[in-house]
């Protein structure tokens, strides 16, 4: 049995946490969750708390692991702007492979977990289906730029790297605002609180769009893959569930859990009405 070690940054989010759950079972899996603040969960796991956009302290925690073969990195940070998320994201993701990478040896992979957006889904419109080699749309993105680094860091390395993009991630994580499942929980209770009906808040398109997600545990299952299978070297994939829906379908059968009739579409802004 080959020992593998995994760093897992981010490992109290919707994808992190998951991959911890999925990756417990396997005795040939070390783990190690790096977060802000304590674990909320049992695991196997052991974890450190550290600030990775303070690079004394990235180095201070981080310069200990001499035994990681993995990073999958998980981890985001929320700007009030698109182009304020750069820095940080990208401050985040050079400070954790740096440090471990200098300390680690025999480092073998590094997996970035990017999202839809990196085509520019968060614009409005775009080419579907999309397509892992389709030109970057107007920048910025912090996806582009983190992937861009890694590519950069890694050439002439003898480890690799890879990247998944899904679609929005379904998935359970506490204290944790990245996660559509809890939005909508959450919206559905002020809405029944207030004794009105569940109206969907975005747009008239989105509403009656083809729409996809990606559950959590299939992440999972699908970074682990990526990071011991030699054909997924340097490369970079879409995943999703592969089932497709309609907002305008599954929206009654959220009403009817939450015990609410489906009002119409009222397009609003979650993060002004909600604040």
């Amino acid at each position: 049995m080959n020992k593998k070690k995994a760093v897992i940054v981010g490992g109290l989010g919707v994808i992190g946490r998951n991959l911890i759950h999925y990756l417990t079972p396997f005795e040939d899996w070390d783990m190690v969750g790096l977060s802000r603040r304590e674990p909320d969960f049992e695991s196997r796991a052991d974890f450190i708390a550290v600030d990775l956009l303070d690079r004394a302290d990235a180095e201070a925690k981080l310069a200990q692991l001499h035994d990681v073969t993995h990073i999958f990195y998980t981890a985001f940070q929320a700007r009030p702007s698109w182009a304020e998320h750069n820095a940080p994201n990208l401050a985040m993701l050079v400070n954790a492979v740096e440090v471990i990478e200098q300390a680690s040896p025999g480092l073998q992979h590094v997996h970035l977990v990017e999202g839809n957006k990196i085509y520019g889904s968060h614009l409005g419109p775009f080419k579907t289906p999309a397509r892992e080699d389709d030109p970057p749309h107007m920048l910025p993105n912090f996806y582009y730029d983190q992937e861009q680094w890694l590519r950069r860091q890694q050439a002439g390395k003898s480890w690799s790297w890879s990247a998944l993009r899904p679609h929005t991630v379904c998935g359970f994580a506490l204290g944790n605002p990245m996660n559509i499942s809890t939005v909508i929980a959450v919206y559905a209770t002020i809405s029944k609180e207030l004794g009105l009906p569940l109206r969907f808040p975005g747009k008239p398109g989105a509403y009656r769009a083809v729409y996809q997600v990606t559950d959590a545990d299939l992440l999972a299952k699908a970074m682990t893959w990526c990071g011991i299978t030699p054909a997924a070297a340097n490369q970079v994939f879409n995943i999703t569930n592969t089932d497709f829906f309609r907002w305008e379908n599954l929206w009654p059968q959220f009403a009817d859990f939450f015990g609410l009739p489906v009002g119409p579409v009222q397009t609003i802004s979650l993060t002004e009405f909600m604040a």
